[in-house]
């Protein structure tokens, strides 16, 4: 007689695949990172490479960006020490086209991060770039009028209708406007010639312009009895005028990377740290001074009298933040902008005040009265 019992392999098998399918329903998830800054992997779309730009303003055959921080952590590798053990690369890139060139990169997405003056900042966020401001990098950098020597130029009123060179598209332009306005003129009383750093000490010493508008090398022309400098952003009420600087960043590269862009705002602040000790002050200028192939005794001499903590300072503290709205509304009533915008809502001070906890910067730097407000 046949037996009607089902084999027990039959019975196996299915228990088996209940067993199964109950395991692939309610397997254990891999945990997620709960902490924002522990997102950063090597997943990350951009964690393999960090691309830093920086408007080259060298004098000479070496990449400089004129800024003692910036260059210290340029020159001394400090960034590619610190995410080397990541097998992360560092890419600086410096423009000589300056500003305009670094917001088309910016927009093209071939950059992270960007040293910048503060007009061309304000021109790529308020283009639509979808940058976040998240340190300053120099505050109340002055500039000077260079005028023809020989034609005892003493006042505005003297220059009206005669060629002003000017870089366009970069602090100097925004700087310039705010400079003649706080004087009661404004761009149209003068003939404005764009020309970049080396073309206007050329223009100058070529006598082509009546005057241009610069730093170090303005001190340098006036030094050979080029030009003189009559006029600068010292003299104006509350320094209207001087330039600020900032470092931007890509907001989608700070979501997606944000341990990785912490560890560069910490890294900065290091640098910063070390600028600010007033022992390491003939150090930081010679450093700059031999990078950017400026004379020694000029770059002094633009900063005498001031404490290098105060102005490379990198908390986004509310003195800084108002200058730049003054900026932002300085460019729209100039016209270099058409969509002025709040500076707070573009400022991120998260990431430079964890850095400041992180790294113990009071107790680094406590010495060194930056005169920040809270």
């Amino acid at each position: 007689m046949l037996s009607t019992k089902k084999p027990t392999h039959y019975w196996t098998f299915a228990v088996f695949s209940l067993l199964l399918l109950l395991f692939l329903i309610f397997k254990p998830q891999a945990q997620q990172g709960t902490e924002t800054h522990q997102r950063a992997t090597s997943a990350s779309p951009n964690s393999t490479k960090i691309v830093i730009a920086v408007p080259d303003l060298s004098a000479g055959k070496n990449s400089s960006s004129a800024n003692i921080v910036v260059d210290y952590l340029y020159t001394h590798k400090i960034l590619e020490q610190e995410f080397a053990k990541d097998h992360i690369q560092v890419e600086w890139k410096f423009f000589k086209g300056a500003g305009p060139a670094i917001n088309e990169a910016l927009a093209n997405k071939q950059l992270d991060f960007a040293f910048l003056g503060d007009l061309a900042a304000i021109i790529g966020k308020a283009n639509g770039l979808d940058t976040r401001l998240i340190a300053a990098m120099g505050r109340g950098t002055d500039v000077y009028l260079g005028v023809l020597k020989g034609h005892n130029y003493q006042s505005l009123e003297q220059l009206k209708g005669k060629r002003i060179a000017v870089w366009q598209g970069t602090a100097f332009q925004l700087s310039f406007a705010q400079f003649i306005e706080s004087q009661g003129y404004k761009r149209s009383d003068f003939r404005i010639v764009n020309l970049d750093i080396p073309a206007t000490n050329a223009a100058l010493a070529s006598k082509q312009i009546d005057a241009g508008w610069g730093i170090i090398p303005m001190l340098a022309l006036q030094k050979q009895g080029l030009i003189d400098i009559p006029f600068s952003t010292r003299d104006t009420q509350d320094g209207r005028g001087a330039i600020l600087s900032g470092l931007v960043a890509r907001n989608d590269f700070l979501q997606q990377n944000p341990a990785l862009s912490q560890r560069l705002v910490n890294a900065v602040l290091k640098a910063y740290a070390w600028t600010a000790d007033e022992k390491n002050r003939q150090v930081a200028i010679q450093l700059v001074t031999k990078n950017a192939n400026y004379p020694n005794d000029l770059y002094q001499r633009y900063l005498e009298g001031i404490a290098l903590g105060q102005i490379y300072q990198p908390r986004l503290d509310a003195a800084y933040l108002q200058q730049l709205q003054r900026s932002v509304d300085a460019a729209a009533a100039a016209q270099l902008i058409h969509q002025p915008f709040q500076v707070s809502q573009w400022a991120d001070t998260s990431w430079v005040e964890r850095a400041w906890t992180e790294l113990s910067a009071e107790q680094q730097i406590a010495a060194v009265k930056t005169g920040v407000q809270q």
